[in-house]
């Protein structure tokens, strides 16, 4: 007869933060898909490019000026968000608050950005296909921004209500960091190709 194993496992967390969390690995899977769509994209770009005569068709390159000033806000943002997600690991809830705060506004100042560089691509959606791609490229990225931000704007109102006492609300905030340097890393070689190469 074989002898059972009993494991007590009363005393294990039942929240775990980073890697330890299941959220966490959701977070990381939805971002390796998400970054596949805009690899995709991305390809699709290179393709139409390596087809054409000229790039972009008929059209010039789009306007600097909106893409690299979101460019740098967006390298900015990078800053206190490492410190939020550190702040989050520590469980120091005043100064994960202010965080959320600066978070909140910094997700929100992309998007106005945003909407002055759709027309200065200097090209519609609907033009042909330079237009659509990039176009495409942009408001993929704009979704991003734009579900970051509503992420961060519903977990900086649960940090400052009763529920920031529940020690899983920090992992939250973690996971919600993570996601953000990821639309700032997928916006670099969107930038790239949307900027750049159209000058080449």
């Amino acid at each position: 007869m074989r002898e059972r194993v009993v494991l007590d496992l009363s005393k294990l967390p039942l929240h775990g933060l980073g890697s330890a969390s299941v959220t966490w690995w959701g977070t990381l899977g939805f971002m390796l898909i998400e970054g596949t769509g805009f690899a995709i994209v991305i390809a699709v770009y290179l393709y139409l490019m390596s087809l054409a005569p000229i790039w972009p068709l008929n059209a010039p390159p789009p306007d600097l000026l909106p893409g690299t000033l979101l460019t740098v806000i967006l390298l900015i943002s990078v800053i206190p968000n490492v410190l939020i997600s550190r702040w989050a690991r520590q469980q120091d809830l005043p100064k994960v608050q202010i965080g959320m705060i600066i978070m909140s506004v910094l997700g929100i100042v992309p998007l106005i950005v945003r909407a002055f560089e759709f027309p200065a691509l200097n090209v519609q959606w609907d033009t042909n296909a330079y237009g659509s791609i990039v176009w495409t490229l942009l408001g993929l990225h704009t979704t991003h921004i734009l579900t970051d931000l509503i992420d961060t704007l519903v977990l900086a109102a649960l940090m400052f209500s009763r529920h920031a006492d529940n020690p899983r609300r920090f992992g939250d905030v973690e996971d919600n960091a993570m996601y953000w340097n990821f639309v700032v890393a997928t916006w670099l070689p969107i930038y790239g190709c949307i900027y750049w190469l159209a000058r080449l």
